[in-house]
């Protein structure tokens, strides 16, 4: 059942909708606020909408590049298990 989550972003509140629990809720707003406040610290965008796109977009570096790193090792892992299967087979 979605219960509604009160968070903080950028020093306005918002309220979520979510089935999560309260706490992951929360550990979601803290990283966007922290994501926001890296681009306000280093960038010279003021308006709002700027920051948060530019917080978007670091968010998305992130995940992508993770998503990627991710999918490599999966195919390392999987490349290691037929090259094992394979001494195996040459074993029997």
């Amino acid at each position: 059942m979605k219960k509604q989550i009160e968070i903080k972003v950028m020093g306005q509140k918002f309220m979520v909708r979510s089935d999560s629990t309260e706490e992951y809720i929360n550990q979601v707003a803290d990283f966007v606020d922290q994501k926001i406040n890296e681009v306000v610290k280093n960038s010279k965008a003021v308006a709002s909408l700027n920051v948060a796109i530019l917080a978007a977009m670091n968010i998305a570096d992130e995940y992508l590049k993770y998503r990627m790193n991710r999918e490599k090792q999966h195919s390392q892992v999987e490349k290691k298990i037929r090259d094992v299967i394979e001494l195996i087979d040459l074993q029997a």
